[in-house]
């Protein structure tokens, strides 16, 4: 797995990865993460993937950590 691209976002750490024929966008912000996966056949130059993460991209990506976060809290609430 090759390292492409990190990228410290005002919302989460961005890291682009190339793997097995496709490149990974991995968000992460405190324990939670998500991962996007693209065929490397869909993008001509590895800059143009910096578009992928524009603005309308990003706030998705925010409100999905919200409530990924609010689920794991839920879920745990009764271990502590």
């Amino acid at each position: 797995m090759r390292v492409v691209k990190e990228i410290n976002h005002p919302i989460c750490k961005v890291t682009i990865f190339n793997w097995n024929s496709k490149y990974l966008i991995k968000l992460e912000q405190g324990d939670i993460e998500q991962t996007f996966k693209i065929d490397e056949m869909d993008v001509l130059e590895e800059k143009d993937l910096d578009e992928v993460l524009n603005e309308s991209f990003m706030k998705a990506a925010q409100k999905r950590f919200k409530e990924m976060h609010d689920a794991l809290e839920g879920a745990t609430e009764h271990l502590l």
